[in-house]
């Protein structure tokens, strides 16, 4: 039995059949004169027919096919058929509203591929296997080892743990990718998830000669290749579920609720912002903050999907930011590529300070949290290292990806992208201690930025920062504060400039008493 979609599929179809029918028969009566074959029967009376009941498609077969020699029409029909049936089957799992950790798409991931692969251990299915990765299989298989050895326990109490939950683990990746059996996908499950709970008891306890290692431990140590063991369990293709690292901490402890705490910690060296507060700051911090705002907790709230997220909710911490307003007419379409060539929040730092705008360093640690009043524009300190870049464009990719995800991060890189132009914006802003880079040079973080959203889908009308682009776009605007700027620029940039600029107008004023004295003695003489 086979589906035909509509009449011009089914005359094709028959004529396909009608040409091999005749090639048959004319080979047969060359090489024999005995009664042909049986042929393909074909119903042609019948019609297609849907049938459509609750949200579901079947397709019911409308051409009959007897047996007969196989043609490449119905193999070609036969393959169709298969491949409905197949989504079918995956439109009807319902897989997608579980889906949390996802293949960076292409379009994100062409310029620098490398940002997104994990360079030395593999975490998940998607990198699993791959022959670079399988060293650190070793070291995973030590980790298990030193848990079981230190709370007297067999490996199969972890194994049944996490299969009665595969199905739920499976779902929060893109199943058509997963090539496991259920035994592998649980084993990989246990392997993983043990050796980042080692890692992150490890740097909770300052060093990991409590758990059993050596000193000299080529993995579980803070030193060598740690930093780029957390920069590959930062990346969004190198995620396992966070409910996988739960429940294998209260297996171990008896305690899941501090594996968020533990993770932060872990990853705490690649914060983009580590500015030291004082309590002073802190108390101004609060009451700009106020009294009835509820802080977001990283560690309480709803729980972390994976790693990645419960990092990128630590630096979100805060109450309710600005809402967003529609305020650039001419952009009014929904959404827009973050191009520079194609839209552009603000102008960069050289325009800004053209027109009059001066920046200073807010203390906060919230990197993101950048404010405008009177003419200054006041920025958090950012920190920039090796791994900013890894970090920001999978932070991108998951607010990308992910439907119930803000694009805050998205919308702080895109406004300092517009901010930075060129190497002297980056040093203008080093100067006011607003980037802190450890770079080559200041040309290297303004390629960076300049980088980084080059293919992302953005709507400009959806950002935090929306209201306060247009209150910088408006000063910007304001013609008198471009001459006050220039006028400060080119007359009081130095002292010697300024005593000059108030010399010169003294000696205007009194030339020009000097002129009034005499035209008016000239017409009212003295008597």
């Amino acid at each position: 039995m086979v589906a035909v979609f509509n009449k011009e599929l089914l005359s094709w179809y028959l004529i396909t059949l009608k040409l091999n029918q005749t090639l048959d028969n004319r080979l047969q009566n060359a090489q024999t004169p005995h009664p042909q074959s049986p042929q393909l029967q074909i119903n042609t009376e019948q019609s297609v027919k849907i049938d459509c009941t609750d949200s579901s498609v079947s397709f019911r077969e409308s051409v009959k096919i007897e047996e007969g020699p196989t043609s490449p029409g119905t193999e070609w029909a036969i393959s169709i058929k298969d491949k409905l049936e197949q989504a079918k089957q995956d439109d009807d799992s319902g897989s997608w509203s579980k889906l949390c950790i996802y293949r960076v798409p292409l379009s994100l991931r062409k310029d620098d591929d490398k940002a997104y692969i994990p360079q030395i251990v593999s975490l998940g299915p998607y990198h699993h296997g791959k022959r670079r990765l399988k060293n650190m299989d070793r070291h995973k298989w030590r980790a298990v080892y030193h848990i079981l050895k230190r709370t007297s326990q067999e490996v199969g109490l972890y194994l049944n743990a996490i299969r009665e939950v595969e199905e739920k683990a499976r779902g929060c990746y893109e199943g058509s990718l997963i090539a496991l059996g259920s035994n592998e996908f649980v084993e990989m499950m246990v392997l993983d998830g043990c050796f980042v709970l080692e890692l992150f008891r490890g740097a909770a306890a300052g060093g990991f000669k409590q758990l059993g290692y050596a000193r000299n431990d080529p993995v579980f140590a803070m030193r060598g290749s740690m930093h780029s063991i957390q920069r590959d369990m930062i990346m969004l293709e190198n995620q396992i579920p966070f409910f996988i690292l739960e429940i294998l901490y209260e297996i171990q402890s008896g305690n899941p609720g501090i594996v968020a705490k533990l993770a932060l910690r872990f990853f705490d060296p690649l914060m983009p912002s580590d500015e030291p507060l004082t309590k002073r700051d802190l108390s101004k911090l609060e009451t700009s903050i106020g009294a009835n705002t509820k802080a977001f907790d990283p560690f309480t709230d709803l729980g972390g999907l994976h790693c990645l997220d419960v990092f990128r909710r630590s630096l979100l911490r805060t109450g309710p930011k600005p809402s967003p307003r529609i305020w650039i007419k001419k952009w009014s379409h929904s959404s827009r590529v973050a191009d520079k060539r194609r839209q552009q929040l603000i102008h960069c730092v050289s325009e800004l300070r053209e027109a009059g705008i001066k920046f200073k360093k807010r203390k906060t640690d919230r990197f993101w949290d950048i404010k405008f009043k009177n003419g200054y524009l006041k920025i958090p300190r950012l920190l920039i290292h090796d791994g900013t870049k890894s970090l920001f464009l999978n932070l991108i990719a998951f607010e990308q990806c992910h439907l119930d995800c803000s694009n805050d991060i998205t919308s702080y890189i895109i406004f300092m992208d517009n901010l930075i132009n060129s190497p002297a914006d980056v040093s203008y802003l080093h100067y006011f201690g607003i980037i802190e880079h450890w770079l080559g040079s200041d040309a290297e973080v303004a390629e960076l930025f300049n980088r980084l959203c080059q293919e992302v889908v953005f709507d400009i009308n959806d950002t935090y920062l929306s209201r306060l682009s247009e209150q910088i776009n408006r000063y910007y605007d304001h013609r008198w504060n471009a001459w006050r700027a220039a006028l400060k620029h080119k007359y009081f940039n130095n002292p010697w400039a300024t005593i000059s600029f108030f010399a010169a107008v003294i000696l205007l004023i009194m030339t020009f008493a000097q002129t009034f004295y005499g035209v008016y003695g000239y017409y009212n003489p003295r008597s």
